[in-house]
């Protein structure tokens, strides 16, 4: 929750340029350096922020004061807006008691964005990674992700990820971002109803502000913002998402998952159509790859952010430094660029190689890779002596030089 689109239209992208790992790594340690610098007492960024936080808020308080919850409540205004309050800063880690104000809540973001900047491990990575984790968070469902476990999925505990290209998003009322950067830091989530404490993770998504989404109102904005002495950061935040850590759906069934899901599918339901007063017609422009993303229930940011912890729990991704990432393209002068040692890589891992087999049975080829959907296996543990049920996923099959497949079906070939 707390996104905030500037609801841009879209402009044709230029031709990207070849992706490197020295190249990706320079330009990140300059966006988080330059965005870090420019949040200092920006009234701009500050003012924008609010908006969003007033919307979301207001909303999701609209739904929860029409809700089961305002019948059984003493004071249905009250209680409504705390829960609303709750289920937004609440859940970024922001303690009770809460702001008295949106200007005053954006002011509380701002500083977990400049503590996130400064203590941030950064991290690259490639686009055939990241093209991984896009097909694996295609196949995740809005529970799914509250399987996860922070301190075993979670390999780098503050980060900033800077992707290949910016990935456009069609919000609920229908605006556009174009997501560059993810960063995250481990949090407490504070709920009510009833009154509790969760292990978390915060999620801060970063707009490129020079990126494919550029509509008249927002050249215009960023360049009032630059006259003005606060140009706004080229990391713009876009919104601030809180993920609970503590595995708390890891043993529910198949079953208890997709209700779950069913719920929290009711739930967006209900704040889009309390957000239909700021709609607009979605553009008929703007790719990611093979698409935009309709991200009509809000939880694009937490699926993406889901598997690409997982993947790399899982080794389908490794992690190297900038330096020893390997080849650079010609003629683009890399090689004379400085190492970043301290900027991560992350790229999908070579499979290890399968045994040999010594009764000489015809083996399985496969032509492409799949993302394999969560599910349940019953793992032995021999230091317990015991069955126990675990869940897998998701993750990337297939060879590491095949095509990525965004579907399930496979092709084979017997060798």
């Amino acid at each position: 929750m707390g996104k905030a689109s500037r609801g841009k239209k879209e402009r044709s992208r230029d031709q990207a340029e070849q992706w490197t790992a020295t190249g990706a790594a320079r330009a990140a340690r300059r966006l988080q350096e330059q965005t870090r610098q420019s949040l200092a007492d920006n009234r701009w960024l500050q003012t924008m922020l609010a908006s969003s936080i007033n919307n979301v808020v207001s909303e999701l308080y609209a739904v929860l004061l029409h809700s089961n919850l305002a019948e059984v409540a003493d004071q249905p205004e009250d209680t409504a807006r705390d829960a609303a309050w709750s289920m937004t800063l609440g859940k970024q880690g922001h303690r009770p008691s809460w702001p008295r104000s949106a200007r005053e809540a954006a002011g509380w973001e701002i500083r977990q964005i400049e503590k996130l900047l400064r203590q941030a491990e950064v991290l690259v990575i490639s686009p055939a990674a990241h093209a991984a984790v896009m097909a694996a968070a295609a196949t995740l469902e809005p529970a799914d992700v509250s399987t996860l476990h922070r301190d075993r999925d979670i390999l780098v505990p503050t980060a900033l990820l800077v992707l290949p290209e910016p990935v456009v998003v069609v919000n609920r009322t229908g605006s556009l971002s174009d997501i560059k950067a993810f960063g995250w830091q481990f949090i407490t989530q504070h709920q009510i109803l009833p009154t509790a404490e969760y292990p978390g993770v915060q999620v801060t998504t970063f707009m490129d502000r020079d990126g494919p989404v550029q509509p008249a109102g927002w050249r215009q904005a960023v360049s009032q913002a630059r006259a003005s002495g606060s140009p706004l950061p080229p990391l713009m935040p876009d919104g601030m998402y809180g993920m609970r850590g503590d595995a708390c759906l890891a043993e529910e069934g198949p079953e208890m998952l997709a209700h779950l899901s069913t719920l929290y599918r009711e739930m967006e339901n209900a704040r889009a159509q309390a957000s239909q007063w700021r709609a607009e017609p979605a553009p008929e422009t703007g790719e990611w790859g093979g698409g935009r993303i309709e991200d009509r229930y809000d939880d694009f940011v937490a699926r993406y952010m889901f598997a690409f912890f997982r993947l790399n729990s899982q080794g389908i991704t490794a992690v190297s430094s900038s330096g020893a990432a390997g080849g650079t393209a010609a003629g683009l002068g890399e090689a004379s660029v400085p190492q970043n040692p301290d900027v991560r890589v992350i790229r999908l891992a070579a499979p290890s190689p399968r045994p040999s087999d010594p009764t000489g049975e015809t083996k399985r080829v496969y032509h492409h890779r799949w993302p394999v959907r969560m599910h349940k296996v019953r793992q032995w543990y021999p230091s317990r002596q015991e069955h126990r049920v675990i869940w897998r996923g998701p993750y990337i099959k297939g060879p590491a030089d095949a095509p990525l497949m965004m579907g399930e079906k496979v092709h084979l070939v017997d060798s």
